[in-house]
C-alpha cells in the first residue's frame, strides 16, 4: 500500500470515528431522547384532554429532538426528585429547570429558553390587600415545594417576614386552595400565574410583581430565574447538540411560534 493510500484510509478511519462520536449524543437508549418532566405545571407541560403530555416544555422538547433526529420519550416524574432522576440516569435530560449556582456546580445546563420572575396571586375579592412583598406577614403562604417560589419565600421569612407556609407537591393544589379560601396567596411564576388569570372566569388576581425582577437584595437564591434544559454533569455532547439545535429552532422561527401559542407573544 502507497503512503498515499495509506493515509487516505487513515482520514476515512478518522472520520468515520469522528461522525460516530458526533453522532453519540450519549443518551440512555439509542435514538431516544428520554425526558424526565413533571407533568402537572401548565401552561409548561400538562395533560391534555386525550391524555397525552402538552404545554410549551413539551412541543419545545420535542422540536428538539427532531432536530437531533432522535425520538423522545417523556418521563413524568414528581418534582422533588426530577434531579435525582438525572444522578441515577433514569432520563437524559431534565426540563424547566432553574439555573442557580449551587446547580451549576453539579449538573450541566442548555442556555436559557425563558427568564421569568416570582409574582404573589390572590383572589380577586380578597379582604387583604398588599403594596410589597412584606405584606403577606401574618397571612397563609401557598407555594409549589422546591421551586424558585419556595426560595423566594423563605428569603422573605429569613428577613423577619413571618407568614404560615403551605407546601404543596403540585402547583394546581396551590391554586385550589387558594380558590377554597384555605391560603390567602399563592407565590409563583409570572406565566403559570398568567395562565391561571387567563381562565374563562378566573377569581385569581395578581396582588404583587416582583419588580426587581429576582434581584439579590430580595431573592438569595439566585440575581435571576434564567430557566433551561438540565443534563448529568460531563454530558457535554448532547449539551452542545441541544445549544446548536435550540438556536436553529429561535433562528427558524419555530420558538417564537411554539411560545405564541402558550403566551401569546414571545418569551
Amino acid at each position: 500500500m502507497t503512503a498515499k493510500k495509506i493515509y487516505i484510509f487513515i482520514l476515512i478511519c478518522v472520520l468515520f470515528v469522528g461522525c460516530a462520536k458526533s453522532r453519540r449524543f450519549l443518551t440512555i437508549e439509542k435514538d431516544v431522547l428520554s425526558v424526565g418532566v413533571e407533568i402537572g405545571y401548565p401552561p409548561m407541560e400538562y395533560y391534555d384532554t386525550d391524555g397525552s403530555p402538552a404545554g410549551f416544555d413539551i412541543e419545545l422538547t420535542k422540536a428538539l429532538a427532531d432536530k437531533l433526529k432522535l425520538q423522545v420519550n417523556f418521563i413524568d416524574t414528581a418534582w422533588d426528585s426530577i434531579l435525582a432522576g438525572l444522578d441515577t440516569g433514569r432520563y437524559d435530560i431534565a426540563v424547566n429547570i432553574t439555573i442557580l449556582p449551587e446547580r451549576q456546580k453539579k449538573y450541566n445546563f442548555t442556555k436559557p429558553y425563558i427568564n421569568s420572575f416570582i409574582v404573589i396571586v390572590t383572589r380577586k375579592d380578597s379582604q387583604v390587600k398588599i403594596d410589597k412583598a412584606e405584606d403577606i406577614a401574618g397571612n397563609r403562604v401557598a407555594f409549589q415545594g422546591n421551586t424558585t417560589a419556595q426560595y423566594y419565600s423563605e428569603s422573605l421569612n429569613n428577613r423577619g417576614v413571618k407568614f404560615t407556609s403551605f407546601s404543596y407537591d403540585k402547583i394546581v393544589n396551590c391554586f385550589d386552595d387558594l380558590k377554597l379560601g384555605r391560603v390567602d396567596f399563592v407565590a409563583v411564576d409570572n406565566i403559570v400565574a398568567c395562565y391561571y388569570l387567563a381562565k374563562e372566569n378566573s377569581v385569581f388576581e395578581i396582588a404583587w410583581v416582583d419588580s426587581q425582577n429576582g434581584s439579590e437584595e430580595l431573592y438569595e437564591k439566585s440575581s435571576e430565574e434564567l430557566i433551561a434544559f438540565c443534563l448529568k454533569k460531563g454530558n457535554d455532547a448532547l449539551t452542545s447538540a441541544l445549544n446548536k439545535a435550540l438556536d436553529e429552532l429561535i433562528a427558524d422561527g419555530a420558538v417564537r411560534e411554539i411560545s405564541y401559542r402558550y403566551f401569546g407573544e414571545s418569551k
